[in-house]
């Protein structure tokens, strides 16, 4: 049987000879996903949703590239299989593959290391209160000494990390050779180690109250959605500091913007949001006390090569579970 992989143009032509050593003789076809609507392919059975293909998109804004290349995998009724760049699988389309029956597997890992560089960074600049100095140089204003507010020292603080991937996993190795205490909120309350106090997620309130630094680092889901709301801040000390590299629906950003504003939260950095992108009009944009950046915590240089690597591995264990056979010598594939 002929495997049917749609790809976007540029990653046909970048990957075109890694996926023929992959296939190994066995027979397939690259069927190239056009960036308008109207052009659906009807007979895919693999696909891989790289960067190119979402663009500019956000859950909530799809650019047309992302919608024409949804047209095919809704076309293509023996669709078994998409790969996607991100290591979230939290737009809508997702569960509606994987309610008929299609597999779809995430990138987890490519960027776990920038995303957690820039939540240390977040962290750091809030800390050293790098943002106000900024604030300042802007106005062309030397603060003096007497009108700063002194930073309190990072080591002995305390840093609650929601999520113990990846990218917790790293942050929580970093801000130990900080000096900072860390305790772990995720899906089960097994410890992640002798010396790590770790609840789960409907537990959170137990740790809360000693958080100087709510890190959130989690998946989006049932458990996660809506965790942090004001209820949640309210259990923080005065003066504690979130971050969010994680999705912007785990808090409920009014409860977060009430908290901001009545001083209880001391700031904040925010990479995600409720609704993305950002809307002109919010509040957060012009707060003195946050940090906020456009969902690009994760972007990297190196993260195209490891994604096409996660999918290379995943796509050549795909075709030795599914058997397919190498074709004799001499087949040449269609591309």
């Amino acid at each position: 049987m002929t495997i049917r992989i749609l790809l976007s143009r540029g990653t046909a032509e970048r990957l075109r000879e890694p996926i023929a050593q992959v296939m190994n003789g066995r027979p397939y076809e690259l069927r190239i996903a056009e960036p308008t609507l109207g052009h659906a392919h009807d007979d895919v059975d693999i696909a891989f949703i790289s960067r190119e293909v979402t663009g500019a998109s956000t859950k909530h804004v799809m650019m047309e590239s992302l919608q024409a290349f949804y047209e095919s995998l809704r076309a293509s009724p023996g669709l078994r299989w998409v790969h996607v760049h991100s290591a979230g699988l939290d737009r809508p389309i997702f569960p509606e593959l994987k309610a008929r029956g299609v597999a779809v597997t995430p990138s987890a890992g490519a960027n776990s290391e920038p995303v957690m560089q820039t939540a240390l960074a977040g962290l750091l600049t809030l800390n050293r209160r790098l943002h106000v100095l900024r604030d300042a140089q802007r106005q062309g204003r030397w603060l003096s000494a007497t009108e700063l507010e002194v930073p309190r020292d990072l080591s002995g603080q305390t840093a609650v990390i929601v999520g113990w991937g990846g990218i917790g996993q790293r942050l929580g190795a970093v801000l130990r050779l900080l000096g900072v205490n860390v305790a772990v909120v995720r899906s089960s309350a097994e410890p992640v180690d002798a010396d790590t106090e770790t609840v789960a997620f409907e537990d959170i309130g137990k740790l809360l109250p000693r958080a100087d630094w709510l890190i959130l680092a989690c998946p989006l889901s049932d458990r996660t959605r809506g965790l942090i709301d004001g209820k949640a801040l309210a259990m923080l000390p005065a003066g504690a500091h979130l971050i969010n590299v994680a999705r912007g629906e785990v808090v409920v950003e009014a409860d977060l913007i009430e908290a901001l504003r009545g001083g209880h939260l001391g700031g904040a950095y925010l990479d995600v949001y409720e609704h993305e992108p950002l809307d002109a009009g919010s509040p957060l944009w012009h707060m003195p006390n946050v940090i906020a950046t456009p969902h690009a915590a994760g972007h990297s240089d190196g993260n195209a090569k490891r994604v096409d690597a996660i999918w290379l591995r995943k796509l050549e264990e795909w075709v030795a579970e599914n058997g397919q056979a190498p074709q004799p010598a001499g087949f040449t594939p269609a591309a």
